[in-house]
């Protein structure tokens, strides 16, 4: 299991580098004119040229690139070329804002899937046809138009929600549910659509099989077969689509945080982004690489967990 592990993590680890330096590439080569962006269009030649050179953008474009590397190992990710704020300082005051939404979005997806998915495999055609019908209205209809219309009728209607802000957990629990209930669903409902259907599938395709009808002729009642053997079975895949559906929720969070008003990673990337702020982008790509590692790291040993096999693959 050791060696499982520090293959995924050194594999992790390869991939993080390889995303940092493709990123930087792209970024910095493009960085060409945000030396005038930042003085302004009546700057004068000169004074663009020596803010380029106070950049570092005058230098080898590998010589930035170590500088940058050997400052982010220490854990400096440089500061915002706009408001002279340490990346990692304005990264740490959102990042909560976005992990409580997209956790919270992961798992109301995983759950409600694995209902969904069970109750279709094992209730016949209506509820099948139901749950079918639920998961292609969820692939049809945009996440942006049903938070909109979440706020609409949750928190202007029924006042029930907060329509926009953001409440710290440690200000006040109730209010940091009320600020991030609407988010967690509109940000659920693709990933219900998707991962619900894979459960379903798989929990079909189990049920037909020889060690259902063993286990069932020694007196297990179908909940057990399915909440013990099944769903061991049929979890592989779905745990795979649920990595997928993390990773994209996470880009899918900067619609969210805007309608929902959150200053999380998703309007940050939004706003460096329109600014050419590029420190504060590549800070941004690399914590979501490292995120993301992560999260494939967690899955990946819940499915070793779940299938032996998957060890020796």
């Amino acid at each position: 299991m050791l060696t499982f592990i520090a293959r995924r993590v050194a594999s992790g680890v390869v991939l993080v580098v390889v995303i940092t330096v493709i990123a930087f590439t792209l970024l910095y080569l493009g960085s060409g004119n945000i030396a005038r962006t930042l003085l302004g269009q009546n700057a004068s030649e000169e004074l663009v040229a020596q803010k380029a050179t106070e950049l570092g953008l005058d230098r080898p474009l590998y010589v930035q690139f170590w500088d940058w590397l050997t400052s982010a190992l220490t854990g400096d990710l440089g500061r915002s070329w706009f408001n002279g704020q340490l990346v990692t300082v304005q990264l740490s005051s959102r990042l909560s804002v976005t992990l409580s939404i997209v956790i919270g979005s992961i798992l109301v997806t995983a759950i409600v899937s694995v209902v969904l998915g069970v109750l279709a495999a094992r209730r016949g055609r209506i509820v099948d046809g139901v749950v079918q019908l639920v998961s292609v209205i969820g692939f049809a209809i945009p996440g942006f138009l049903i938070a909109l219309y979440l706020v609409l009728i949750f928190a202007v209607n029924l006042g029930w929600f907060k329509a926009t802000g953001y409440i710290p957990f440690t200000t006040s629990f109730g209010g940091w549910v009320a600020s991030v209930t609407l988010p967690i669903i509109a940000l659920s409902i693709g990933g219900v659509a998707t991962i619900s259907q894979q459960v379903r599938g798989a929990v079909t395709d189990d049920l037909s099989r020889d060690y259902v009808r063993t286990l069932r002729s020694r007196g297990l009642s179908l909940n057990q077969v399915i909440y013990v053997n099944v769903l061991r079975n049929a979890g592989g895949p779905a745990l795979a689509l649920l990595a997928v559906q993390f990773i994209g929720m996470i880009g899918g969070a900067v619609i969210v945080e805007d309608i929902f008003a959150l200053p999380g990673i998703g309007s940050l990337t939004v706003q460096a982004t329109a600014q050419g702020d590029i420190p504060v982008v590549m800070g941004i790509v690399v914590v979501s690489a490292i995120i993301a590692v992560i999260v494939n790291l967690l899955i990946d040993l819940a499915q070793a967990a779940l299938n032996p096999k998957v060890r020796l693959s």
